[in-house]
C-alpha cells in the first residue's frame, strides 16, 4: 500500500501496510474465522456452520469504507462488521448465520484484531533495530581510537572517542530493544471475555474456547479477559516512547555534529536525499530530522494513551475507543524513527581529521581539568582550580595555547615537570576509561530473538505455563 501523502513524514511503507484498511479488515475477519473454527472443532457450534462462516468471512466480500462509515453509529467497527458477516453467511445458510460471533463481544473482536496487527508490526520494528545495532557496533569498532571533543552544555570539554559515543547510542538502542521485546511478549495476548468478561454465554466451555482460540491465532492466553485493564498495551506504548527518546538523542547529536561550523559527521548523501528546493549546496540531515519529528509526536501520544487508562467498570465509554489511532500512530512513529536512524548509521560519514582540528582549535583549554588535577596533588584542589581558571582566560584572550601560558608561570612550573606540560594537550593520553566503557557497552546482552513470543497460558491444573507461541494458521 502506498503511504498517504499526509502521513509521508510519519510512517514507513511496511508499517502503513500493517495499519491499512485491508490489513485491519483481515485482522478483524481472522478473529471471527478462528472463533468459528475453534467453536466448531469443540462442538460449541455446528461444524458445518463454522465452515460456512469461514468461507463467507473473506476480505473480498466486505467494503472496509462502508464499515468505517457505519462504525460511527455504533462507536465500534465491530457491530457493522458482525452485521455484514452475518448477512454474508445468511446468503449461504440461514441456520449458520445465527452462530456468527458466538459468545463474543465487539471489544473482543477489536482488541484482538489490534493485537494481531501488533504481531505483524513486531518483526518490522525488530528488523530495523537489528540493522541499527549492527551499524552502531561497526561504527564504534571502527572509531574506537578516533578522538573528538567531549561537549557539555554544548561547550568544548575534555576529549572522548567517537567509538565511545557510538557505543553509548548502541547501548541505549539495545536497552530499548529489550524493553520493546518484553513489552511485545506481554501484550500479544488474546482478548476474549464476552459481554462482561466472564464468557457466561459459553458456560463451562468458555475457558477452553479461549485457550483454543489463542492457540489458533498464535497469541498468548491471559489469566482472564482484560477489557478495561490496558496495562499490557500501555507497557508497549511506553516502551515505544522511551525508545523514541533514545533515537532522538542519537539524532540530535548527529544533527549538531553535522553543522557546517562543526562538520565532524554527516548523513549519507544521494540523489534526492537531503537537498533543498532553493539552495543547491544543502546537505540536510533528513534521517535525523524524521527521527526527531517522530520523537516530538511520541510523548503526546503516550500521554494520550495513559490518560485513557481510567476505564469504567467492565466496558469503557471513550477510553477504549480512543486507542486504535493512538496505538497505530505510536508504532508507526517508532518504526519511522528506527528506519531513519538505521539508514543514517549505515552510511554515516565521520571526519576524524576535522575532529582533531576542532580539538586543536580550543588551544588546549579543554585540558585545564587535567592540569588542575596534576597541580592539585601538589598545592591543593581549590588553589589549582583558581590558577587554571586564570590561565585559561589568558589563553583564550591572547589566542595562545594553555600549555604555553602554563610554561611561563614559575608558580606552575615549580610543581609540573616539563614532560607533564609537554604531554598536557595530547588527547589520546586523557581518555580515562573510555575504551573500557566502550567495550562494556558493546558486550551487553543482546535481545532475544524477536517473534519467538511465549504465551501465558493455564494448564488444566490451573498453574501457569509458558510455551512458544504457535504461528497463526493461514485462513
Amino acid at each position: 500500500m502506498p503511504v498517504r501523502l499526509i502521513e509521508s513524514l510519519a510512517t514507513t511503507g511496511p508499517l502503513a501496510e500493517v495499519f491499512s484498511d485491508a490489513s485491519v479488515l483481515q485482522a478483524l475477519l481472522a478473529f471471527e474465522v478462528a472463533l468459528a473454527r475453534v467453536e466448531g472443532r469443540l462442538e460449541v457450534i455446528p461444524q458445518d456452520a463454522a465452515q460456512v462462516i469461514a468461507e463467507a468471512a473473506i476480505p473480498a466480500n466486505f467494503d472496509a469504507a462502508a464499515i468505517a462509515h457505519e462504525a460511527s453509529h455504533a462507536a465500534t467497527p465491530g457491530v457493522p462488521l458482525v452485521r455484514a458477516i452475518t448477512e454474508q453467511v445468511r446468503n449461504r445458510s440461514a441456520g449458520a448465520a445465527g452462530f456468527v460471533h458466538w459468545g463474543a463481544t465487539s471489544q473482543d473482536l477489536c482488541d484482538t484484531a489490534m493485537v494481531l496487527l501488533l504481531q505483524k508490526a513486531r518483526p518490522i520494528l525488530d528488523g530495523g533495530l537489528a540493522r541499527l545495532e549492527s551499524a552502531l557496533r561497526r561504527l564504534s569498532q571502527q572509531h574506537r581510537r578516533t578522538v573528538m571533543l567531549g561537549r557539555t552544555w554544548l561547550q568544548a570539554a575534555p576529549p572522548i572517542t567517537f567509538g565511545l559515543k557510538a557505543a553509548g547510542w548502541f547501548g541505549a538502542v539495545q536497552r530499548g530493544r529489550q524493553r520493546l521485546h518484553a513489552a511485545f511478549e506481554d501484550a500479544l495476548v488474546l482478548e476474549f471475555g464476552g459481554a462482561t468478561g466472564t464468557l457466561a454465554a459459553l458456560g463451562k466451555d468458555g475457558p477452553r474456547v479461549a485457550r483454543a482460540l489463542a492457540e489458533e491465532l498464535g497469541l498468548g492466553c491471559p489469566e482472564a479477559p482484560w477489557h478495561t485493564h490496558r496495562d499490557r498495551l500501555a507497557g508497549l506504548v511506553c516502551a515505544c516512547g522511551v525508545l523514541g527518546g533514545s533515537l532522538a538523542k542519537m539524532a540530535r547529536d548527529i544533527v549538531l555534529l553535522a553543522q557546517n561550523e562543526v562538520a565532524e559527521a554527516s548523513e549519507p548523501a544521494g540523489s534526492g536525499r537531503g537537498g533543498s528546493s532553493t539552495m543547491p549546496h544543502k546537505r540536510n540531515p533528513v534521517g535525523c530530522t524524521l527521527a526527531l519529528a517522530a520523537a516530538q509526536r511520541l510523548p503526546g501520544l503516550v500521554a494520550s494513551f495513559l490518560s485513557a487508562m481510567a476505564q469504567e467498570h467492565e466496558r469503557a465509554a471513550g477510553g477504549w475507543q480512543a486507542e486504535w489511532p493512538i496505538v497505530a500512530d505510536v508504532v508507526q512513529s517508532t518504526g519511522l524513527a528506527i528506519t531513519s536512524m538505521a539508514d543514517v548509521a549505515d552510511g554515516l560519514h565521520v571526519d576524524a581529521d576535522r575532529m582533531k582540528a576542532n580539538i586543536a582549535a580550543t588551544r588546549g583549554v579543554i585540558f585545564a581539568e587535567r592540569a588542575s588535577i596534576l597541580l592539585g596533588r601538589k598545592i591543593g584542589r581549590d588553589r589549582a582550580h583558581s590558577m587554571l581558571e586564570e590561565a585559561s582566560r589568558t589563553a583564550i584572550a591572547t589566542n595562545r595555547s594553555l600549555r604555553e601560558i602554563l610554561a611561563e608561570s614559575p608558580e606552575i612550573t615549580e610543581h609540573l615537570r616539563p614532560a607533564e606540560l609537554r604531554d598536557l594537550d595530547v588527547a589520546e593520553r586523557y581518555l580515562g576509561a573510555a575504551e573500557e566503557f566502550r567495550r562494556g557497552l558493546l558486550a551487553s546482552l543482546p535481545t532475544g530473538r524477536a517473534g519467538r513470543s511465549k504465551s501465558v497460558q493455564r494448564r488444566p491444573d490451573g498453574k501457569r505455563s509458558a510455551g512458544k507461541a504457535k504461528t497463526r494458521r493461514k485462513k
